[in-house]
């Protein structure tokens, strides 16, 4: 099999569901790949340019197929649409919105999603710098969910994880904190589809509002 950049990317994501992002290595991915560890730095520098090389990957398999949106389709729907394909795509991968978190991603693929998000803003009466402006927060609100949301799962307690059903709601003391203990299913989203909605919902609603007066 010919080494290349996607080729250590896909291996690696593949680990991730082993290992994880803090033990993923160099190491990790060349022994996976049945080579030494230099023959990976011919293709990429060093573990920053393999996380790049991963969010591409994952930009991509988010991204395929993404087209302008079709008759009907509003432009708080395909934006909504477009976020949750990104979270599916983190999901399938352990540590997966920590990967793309912070990465620099320069492939064609990404620049066309970005150009055709521009479009779509724009179409419906945003300015460009307006969109340019607060699409990123659609994007930062959907990683950063992910990322706890992945956080939450307890792979870093063990068999020990404070997140599970039940014990967060006997953990408060409702005396001092009847307000907390009364919401704290949903503070904490248990039911994280639902919650991603919600916010979902909070940030298209405040993209129109601010934006679309």
């Amino acid at each position: 099999m010919a080494i290349n950049p996607e080729v250590i990317a896909r291996t690696a994501l593949r680990l991730l569901t082993d290992v994880g992002l803090d033990g993923l290595t160099m190491r990790v991915v060349a022994t996976e790949l049945g080579v030494r560890a230099p023959t990976l730095y011919w293709h990429v520098k060093n573990k920053q340019e393999l996380l790049d090389a991963m969010a591409t990957a994952m930009y991509i398999e988010a991204t395929g197929g993404l087209e302008a949106p079709g008759a009907g389709v509003s432009w708080e729907d395909w934006l909504a649409d477009g976020a949750r394909r990104l979270r599916r795509t983190m999901l399938r991968y352990r540590d997966g919105a920590r990967v793309l978190a912070g990465t620099n991603t320069t492939h064609p693929g990404l620049f066309r999603t970005v150009e055709l998000t521009l479009r779509t803003m724009r179409d419906a009466g945003f300015s460009v710098a307006d969109a340019a402006e607060g699409y990123p927060a659609l994007l930062h609100y959907t990683i950063g969910f992910t990322i706890e949301e992945q956080a939450r799962t307890g792979t870093a307690y063990g068999e020990d994880n404070p997140y599970e059903p039940g014990r967060l709601e006997r953990s408060i003391d409702r005396e001092p904190f009847p307000l907390t203990a009364s919401v704290v299913g949903r503070l904490f989203a248990q039911d994280t589809d639902a919650a991603f909605e919600a916010g979902l919902r909070v940030i298209l609603t405040g993209l129109r509002t601010t934006y679309l007066r």
